[in-house]
């Protein structure tokens, strides 16, 4: 698993994307959750993944364009990837639409290993979520009051509002990166959802793949959750996992007005008080404030760079939830893939988009 070290020839960027994304690959398949009954796939999800890394990284926009690529190098990918025959055409598209499952995995499964390396520094994470919209014409709440449905609408996607992007119909990019003081910024987990899905329901499910060595969670108030901030430094068993989750908390105020009833409190309901203080007090501190300006060094400057970079810009590339999941979640794990090439190549990581550019 580990990664050459051996200068690579630029004239095969490609053949050495093979190379890295191969064995990742093979280890997220495996941490997929068994098939059902049935026949056994005769083409294995990891070496679909390892196709959809191939057109992602050429920025081959509809699955059509996708296909006839790989077609075109049909001989060569089997030979490379050891398998008996390609897929059909209604094998990839149909595969597409689950490949995210493998790309959930390979981004946690390479960052587990490149933290266990020490070639990343995981200590402190940023996270954040971005608005990308649709693919084709927004689908606005009078028309659908109205029952109008316009022509090539997505219907998985959704309205949200975020004070960069502003009213955006479309999806929502969640990714935690790492925060060092110096260094690569390297994406560790991602997931996609519609529009309106709030951080606070989107993260917790990626807080069991945070890496042994992750410390420091930096979020904005969006993140503002009691069950979000237990998940993240309390165990089931209520012992502190070590870790804490730093940014800003939501004023609550009481809309009623007038002075609240003193309710008796539940043991639980008043510890949870109790983290929640301390959370915002560690925040304040200059060290918890110190810690916190990362976020604006590292995950928001890296939204920006990942659009440019995989042509996000304007709207996501595909239709549907499943088609958009796997090509953005592909679009970062190629994006460490890049890191690791340029690792490779020399120091710096100013180079990203020009080793894609070659593949």
């Amino acid at each position: 698993m580990d990664h050459p070290t051996a200068p690579l020839d630029p004239a095969t960027p490609l053949r050495h994307l093979i190379n890295l994304a191969a064995p990742i690959c093979r280890r997220a398949a495996q941490g997929l959750p068994p098939r059902g009954p049935g026949r056994p796939v005769e083409i294995p999800e990891w070496a679909v993944a390892v196709m959809i890394l191939i057109v992602v990284a050429k920025r081959l926009t509809t699955k059509s364009a996708q296909y006839r690529y790989l077609v075109g190098h049909a001989d060569a990918l089997t030979t490379r990837l050891g398998l008996d025959r390609f897929p059909a055409r209604s094998t990839y598209f149909a595969r597409y639409q689950t490949a995210y499952l493998v790309m959930t995995e390979a981004l946690a499964a390479h960052t587990a290993h490149a933290a266990d390396r020490g070639h990343i520094d995981v200590r402190c994470a940023a996270a954040d979520k971005t608005l990308i919209a649709a693919t084709g014409p927004p689908w606005h709440k009078a028309q659908k009051a109205r029952g109008e449905r316009p022509p090539r609408v997505d219907d998985a996607a959704s309205w949200s509002r975020s004070a960069h992007d502003g009213w955006v119909y479309g999806y929502g990019v969640e990714a935690l990166v790492t925060a060092a003081r110096r260094g690569v910024v390297w994406p560790m987990l991602g997931s996609v959802d519609p529009g309106h899905v709030r951080e606070a329901r989107t993260f917790p499910a990626k807080v069991p793949r945070l890496p042994r060595r992750a410390r420091y969670i930096l979020v904005d108030m969006g993140y503002d959750s009691n069950d979000l901030g237990e998940a993240v430094e309390f165990d089931a068993d209520g012992r502190r996992t070590g870790r804490r989750l730093v940014g800003p908390q939501q004023a609550r105020h009481n809309r009623y007005g007038g002075r609240k009833r003193a309710w008796r409190q539940t043991h639980r309901r008043r510890r949870r008080r109790e983290h929640r203080v301390e959370r915002l007090r560690f925040y304040r501190t200059k060290f918890g404030r110190s810690l916190y300006r990362r976020r604006g060094r590292t995950v928001e400057p890296f939204f920006g760079h990942v659009k440019e970079v995989f042509e996000l810009t304007e709207h996501v590339w595909h239709a549907g939830l499943e088609n958009t999941r796997t090509q953005v979640l592909a679009a970062l794990v190629l994006y460490q893939f890049l890191l690791v090439y340029n690792r490779i190549k020399g120091p710096g990581n100013a180079e990203v988009k020009w080793i894609l550019d070659l593949l």
